[in-house]
């Protein structure tokens, strides 16, 4: 789980950044929060699930959402181009071919991985130097 105070935003991020997919959604009224269920594609065994309280929350960088989410991608240097193309700042490029960072609209740090073994190393990802924290 996951909480976020900005629900489109996020969305954005982990659908269209990502590649993840809204699989269920379900707003409780009484208890003023949403939660949302995403999965990768055609894989919904496992889910992330943001929780939007209706209220906010403080999600400054002090706040311990948990440590981060690991997600494997088929090919690590076209999900970072699409995420640097949505304005998504890299943190940690793919200099090796295997593993990025990337922090969500509410600063929870995403490790994106390449799926099976790591791509050989390219530009210009071998090039861009770290950018604030992971």
């Amino acid at each position: 789980m996951v909480r976020v105070n900005d629900l489109q935003e996020s969305l954005d991020f982990y659908c269209s950044g990502l590649g993840l997919e809204e699989v269920r959604r379900r707003d409780h009224e009484k208890g003023r929060f949403t939660l949302v269920f995403l999965a990768a594609p055609g894989d919904e065994s496992a889910q992330i699930e943001l929780t939007h309280n209706w209220d906010g929350d403080d999600l400054g960088e002090s706040c311990r959402n948990f440590g981060h989410i690991a997600y494997a991608v088929d090919d690590i240097y076209e999900t970072c181009s699409r995420l640097m193309a949505g304005g998504i700042t890299i943190n940690r490029p793919p200099r090796d071919g295997r593993m990025a960072f990337v922090r969500s609209p509410d600063g929870i740090s995403i490790e994106i991985l390449q799926s099976g073994d790591a791509m050989a190393p390219a530009e210009p990802w071998i090039s861009i130097d770290n950018v604030g924290t992971w």
